[in-house]
């Protein structure tokens, strides 16, 4: 059976071209700081974003949580989007881990936490009140239709952050896809932040791996964090070195799994019963890579069709996508990446609509 993988961008294999990269990687113990290969992805990353250093980690999460790590102690608060990837999908790591608490605010259906918000949030210096350590913002913003969150945002909350000795920390899981989007260099969405993760196994495809960039001072601290979380790595120069061939080679290409989804929606969005958009955000405002659409089954017709009916029908054709947790049931999310075509994107359409008429 022909299947075409939606769930995620972080299902992506890694090319033929990549492949032989990793195979041919020199390696030294990273520990030791003795990888080369390691090296010199942190340094390209760091170049890349406009920061002084990098460091390359296991996993986005484990990113994020260093850096949380890095800024705050128990007892501190870090303030982070109601619809957060760090609020939502990390275990709870901020809490476990760093002892520090979330103070959670809405985040605007544009994925952006407004100025005022944050501004009220910010604890006062108080012995009754626990210290605002970190602001993290996150771009582009996953639960809020992989919208990119624009430059001067960024920087009204990094200048509003300074100005109250508070930190911001960027999850930037697909930022790449942002810059893309924006029609902008990436370091021009981290320049007013203090930290920020890019994801290397999403839609750049390599198959593992992480890079948390900042000022050297903060490295350094990062780095042993890294170490109490268990993410010391020894020759992985190897999976360093994909990362390395995705930020030479796989950049650029983003621009077609933003016009593939951009197809995914304006099709799904011509369907009776089905709308795009996500967390309020109706209509076809796609600009990345993510697509969400919700069901009316009472429009459809089909009061049994709900979100797992409709993800079982599209699997059993080979179609495979997904629906957020904790989300009204009704939700779906499909993220195209490099192992999506048109041609699968037009498949996915035709069958969608067959599997709705033809249960």
């Amino acid at each position: 059976m022909r299947i075409i993988d939606l769930r995620s961008d972080t299902v992506t294999k890694p090319t033929e071209e990549m492949r032989y990269a990793m195979a041919r990687a020199q390696v030294g113990d990273d520990v030791y700081g003795e990888d080369p290969t390691v090296n010199r992805l942190q340094e390209m990353a760091a170049e890349i974003l406009g920061k002084e250093a990098g460091l390359f980690v296991a996993s986005g999460t484990m990113g994020n949580v260093v850096a949380i790590l890095s800024y705050g102690s128990p007892g501190d608060e870090i303030i982070v989007g109601s619809h957060s990837h760090i609020f939502l999908y990390e275990g709870g790591g901020a809490s476990a881990l760093a002892g520090v608490q979330s103070y959670n605010v809405l985040n605007e259906p544009d994925g952006t936490i407004s100025i005022e918000a944050i501004e009220v949030c910010i604890r006062a210096d108080d012995d009754h009140c626990p210290r605002t350590r970190l602001i993290c913002l996150e771009n582009t913003h996953n639960r809020c239709g992989g919208i990119a969150l624009p430059p001067t945002y960024c920087d009204a909350v990094g200048d509003l952050a300074h100005s109250r000795d508070v930190a911001v920390h960027l999850d930037g899981a697909r930022l790449f896809n942002a810059a893309v989007a924006l029609g902008i260099e990436p370091r021009k969405l981290t320049q007013n932040v203090d930290s920020v993760m890019i994801c290397l196994s999403k839609g750049l495809g390599a198959p593992v791996g992480s890079v948390l960039c900042g000022t050297r001072k903060f490295i350094s601290r990062a780095k042993r964090m890294r170490k109490v979380v268990g993410g010391g790595m020894r020759q992985a120069g190897i999976i360093a070195a994909a990362g390395i061939y995705a930020l030479e080679h796989h950049l650029d290409r983003l621009v077609e799994d933003h016009r593939n989804a951009g197809l995914l929606a304006e099709g799904i969005d011509a369907m009776p019963g089905f709308t795009c958009g996500a967390q309020g955000c109706n209509g076809c405002s796609v600009q990345t890579n993510i697509v969400y659409f919700k069901i009316d089954s009472a429009a459809i017709g089909d009061p049994s069709l709900n979100a797992i009916e409709l993800l079982a029908r599209l699997r059993s054709y080979g179609i495979l996508a997904g629906s957020p947790l904790g989300g009204d049931g009704y939700t779906i999310r499909m993220v195209t990446h490099l192992d999506v075509t048109q041609e699968d994107i037009e498949h996915t359409l035709s069958t969608l609509q067959n599997v709705v008429k033809n249960p």
